[in-house]
């Protein structure tokens, strides 16, 4: 579809939401994307990207960005602790908080690193067990312990609505989530249903397949 009538997509749901178009931010979600497709995006302008795995993000990146002044890199996907300390080396957004131990690794790490990344806690809005992130019911304690006591910078949530779901429900859940913890940003909505989600006041939508195309490689 290409980026500007990605843009323009955006850009049209939140005049329809009564939102600012500067309002929401978007994440090109780049993995299993040749370097080539994500540098004629870079091109164009595009400078904030999500991927799902640590090594993959690293291979692809770093090379793009001796090249492209003010690349944001976002991890999207499940973080195993094993991959935290080159996670916070290179990425700049962490998405995919959803535990305790995580928590305390990730702080460990951004001390050692001399690093502070702002944080997204990602919830388990549909309950399914094949999926990261936490619990609703067990978000806000998660919370607390990432403030208080990790002193992580927590600046919203995330969420992957079930596929076979209504995502208005999860993502009218999530915003009442954030509300409740007065957290500003929302991750939520991909190439499907990224416009319902600015709808329900999204911050940051990751488009993938409507951006790209369909992925080359699923690896």
């Amino acid at each position: 579809m290409g980026l500007a009538a990605i843009k323009s997509r955006i850009r049209d749901a939140c005049k329809k939401a009564g939102r600012s178009a500067t309002a929401v931010t978007l994440v090109a979600v780049s993995k299993s994307q040749p370097v080539e497709k994500i540098e004629a995006l870079l091109e164009q302008g595009q400078r904030v990207f999500g991927e799902n795995r640590v090594q993959e993000a690293a291979e692809k990146f770093s090379g793009l960005r001796e090249k492209y002044d003010g690349i944001e890199l976002h991890l999207i996907g499940h973080l195993q602790t094993n991959k935290v300390k080159e996670a916070v080396r290179i990425f700049d957004v962490i998405e995919s908080l959803d535990s305790i131990r995580l928590a305390g690794e990730l702080a460990a790490e951004m001390k050692k690193q001399g690093r502070s990344l702002p944080c997204l806690i990602q919830v388990n809005t549909g309950g399914e067990a094949q999926k990261g992130g936490v619990a609703p019911q067990d978000l806000e304690a998660l919370f607390r312990f990432c403030t208080e006591q990790a002193n992580l910078r927590i600046e919203g949530l995330m969420c992957l609505p079930p596929v076979d779901d209504i995502p208005d429900l999860h993502f009218a859940l999530l915003h009442k989530l954030a509300q409740g913890l007065s957290l500003p940003k929302l991750s939520m909505g991909m190439s499907a249903d990224f416009e319902t989600a600015i709808r329900y006041a999204a911050t940051q939508v990751r488009v993938g397949s409507a951006l790209f195309g369909t992925r080359e490689n699923l690896k």
